[in-house]
């Protein structure tokens, strides 16, 4: 089994698809979208949303630095 620290880019890819798939209203969302990434529980991916969601928080709020381009 993976651990949440190590998402890979199909993870995910798959993560995100589920999350489309299965709402918030989704009945046993979490548990749905485990099993789709394969590999994770659902607290796991939970937290990977959780800490998605704070990530654009910070971005949308220009608390993220933007990267300079050259």
């Amino acid at each position: 089994m993976s651990s949440s620290s190590s998402w890979t880019a199909k993870d995910n890819k798959v993560f995100e698809m589920a999350l489309a798939v299965y709402d918030k209203d989704t009945p046993e969302r979490w548990h749905k979208v485990a099993k789709a990434v394969g590999g994770k529980t659902p607290e796991e991916v939970k937290r990977h949303y959780e800490l998605l969601v704070e990530d654009l928080k910070l971005i949308e709020s220009d608390q993220v630095p933007s990267p300079d381009y050259k």
